[in-house]
């Protein structure tokens, strides 16, 4: 047996936890010691809890106050160095990741240092809603294509740069695909083009002179556990009514819409989205109008929870005008 020593694992549980307020999708944030946001993170307790959801469940209701609903395991991040500064030598941290929506309850939350932020504060080249953000054309895709000229024989992967660069980011007749936001992420990120590949010392962050500011950073990967969150719930939009874990239990359907809309990071039709949820057969009328709309009243729905019985992937499979 070898006398080497291995380096000790702990398990963590971080939470991307979702909400939407003024149909705007937030995220809960932590904010520690070095000031930057972060993603709800707690260790897991084999003793005190039996399953990884359990814990989590447990921390996130202790330390923030909030008793989720919908919750679902994403990924396990465990790249080296993920929580470690040059020279730690302490055990290495393995994060189970987590999507957890919620509705805003009101009032404060149950700590000082979380809080909601907007989703799009950290990914704004994902908010395609009212246009295509200026950024991707003023300052993405030339940083993108400078880097995807420099590519090399050694560098080449299955997918060379500049095809992933017009697939993720929709050039030259691709589709813009709103579920690869972790593909942008991860190319952006390859590309030395966000702050955290230059803290994580990425030889293409480190031979530029300046970074753009391409969002706001998160601390480790959270980002990256970010990305992966939205681009799993923007899938699951289309196969599952996970947009109803989002909303009271009573709404009207422009309500409806502009949640679907804060989520995909789309611009929906009008009259196409209510053909289309008609069709579908998710909702059902309450028979009661709202009057808080602003205008003339509107009617309200409801989920019709039958639907999870009549087939087995219920989902709003929406197309926007781009």
């Amino acid at each position: 047996m070898s006398d080497t020593l291995l380096t000790p694992i702990e398990i963590g549980l971080t939470a991307a936890i979702v909400a939407i307020e003024n149909h705007e999708p937030l995220i809960l944030t932590a904010h520690g010691a070095d000031g930057l946001a972060g993603l709800p993170f707690g260790p897991f307790d084999a003793v005190s809890h039996r399953t990884f959801e359990i814990g989590l469940r447990a921390w996130v209701e202790q330390q923030a106050g909030l008793r989720l609903g919908y919750v679902e395991q994403l990924y396990t991040f465990g790249d080296r160095g993920r929580h470690a500064e040059a020279g730690d030598t302490g055990a290495h941290i393995v994060s189970i990741g987590y999507l957890a929506l919620t509705r805003p309850a009101g009032g404060e939350l149950a700590t000082n240092t979380a809080s909601f932020a907007p989703w799009y504060r950290f990914f704004p080249w994902e908010d395609w809603r009212d246009q295509p953000p200026a950024m991707i054309a003023r300052d993405i895709i030339p940083a993108l294509s400078e880097w995807a000229e420099a590519e090399t024989p050694e560098t080449v992967r299955a997918l060379p740069r500049k095809d992933r660069v017009r697939f993720y980011f929709g050039l030259d007749g691709a589709p813009w695909d709103e579920e690869r936001v972790l593909d942008r992420y991860e190319l952006l990120y390859e590309a030395g083009l966000i702050e955290e590949a230059r803290r994580d010392g990425r030889p293409a962050a480190l031979a530029r002179k300046t970074l753009p500011p391409l969002g706001t950073s998160m601390r480790f990967d959270h980002r990256r556990i970010l990305a992966t969150a939205i681009a799993r719930l923007r899938a699951k939009l289309k196969y599952r009514p996970v947009v109803f874990e989002l909303l009271p239990a009573e709404f009207t359907l422009t309500e409806l819409q502009h949640t679907v809309e804060a989520i995909s990071g789309r611009h929906l039709h009008k009259q196409n989205f209510r053909r289309l949820v008609e069709m579908e057969a998710l909702v059902e009328p309450t028979g009661v109008m709202s009057t808080q709309t602003g205008g003339r009243p509107a009617a309200l729905y409801r989920f019709r929870r039958e639907v999870l019985q009549e087939r087995p992937a219920p989902g709003l499979r929406v197309r926007s005008r781009r």
